[in-house]
């Protein structure tokens, strides 16, 4: 079954160096039958779009502005990166959330304006460590859920894959188990068949985004619920990455 496998470079790389990286990547996953994206900083995506062009692997922005355009110093619009070639972006990171105090109500308008401009949307959700252990991680994501797809129409679904990150478990070494790991995607599904239909549940890409490497992506792409992995800081190493993009499930 063909997985979507998304590379998350965060703040790495320069463009001279994602030169080569892109054109390894490329040239490694000929072939595949899995769907495979690359999310460089802002500053590669035209040089994405030139070095990517006519390959497998497609590519996208780690973030957008919740603006079209204006005075907003340091923000990049949905349309300048639709512009560059790139067909997706992340909205709503576990980093975003945290660091940058991203809200829900922001995150809604982030997707709005994504997919009003053309671009496929990777909605990040999760829990981190206090609110699993004080077991509300299922009414956590279901909130967020809620409200980051507030106003969004059940055809607009299709653009929309939704990753599932458990906090607590990115760079801490700990890894949900595989029965954890469905629990979340059978959540995710149950939430969206609420907000939806049935059909809109059945045809949702849910992607699992917690520490993600070559030493486990195996097991949990086994998993039959996951459709895809959202891989972090194990897909620096490309010669690994590409190992993960061309994988028969």
């Amino acid at each position: 079954m063909k997985k979507l496998i998304i590379g998350n470079l965060k703040m790495n790389t320069k463009p001279s160096e994602f030169k080569n990286y892109a054109m390894t990547l490329a040239t490694k996953v000929k072939g595949t039958k899995n769907d495979v994206v690359v999310c460089p900083p802002f500053t590669h995506l035209h040089l994405a779009g030139e070095l990517l062009e006519h390959s497998k692997v497609e590519f996208g922005a780690q973030n957008i502005s919740d603006e079209e355009k204006g005075a907003f110093t340091g923000e990049v619009s949905a349309s300048m990166i639709k512009d560059s070639g790139a067909t997706y972006t992340i909205i709503g990171h576990s980093e975003r959330r945290g660091k940058y105090k991203e809200t829900d109500r922001l995150i809604n308008k982030k997707i709005k304006t994504a997919l009003a401009n053309g671009l496929k949307v990777v909605l990040c959700v999760g829990e981190n460590l206090q609110t699993r252990t004080a077991k509300q991680a299922t009414a956590f994501v279901k909130k967020q859920l809620d409200e980051d797809l507030k106003g969004i129409y059940e055809n607009e679904l299709d653009s929309v894959a939704i990753a599932y990150e458990p906090i607590w478990a990115i760079g801490t070494g700990k890894v949900p188990t595989n029965k954890d790991i469905t629990k979340m995607m059978e959540t995710i599904r149950n939430e969206i068949e609420y907000l939806y239909s049935a059909k809109a549940k059945e045809k949702l890409t849910v992607l699992y985004g917690g520490s993600v490497n070559l030493s486990n992506y195996k097991k949990i792409l086994a998993n039959d619920t996951v459709n895809g992995v959202l891989v972090g800081g194990a897909c620096l190493d490309v010669e690994n990455f590409a190992i993960m993009c061309k994988e028969t499930y």
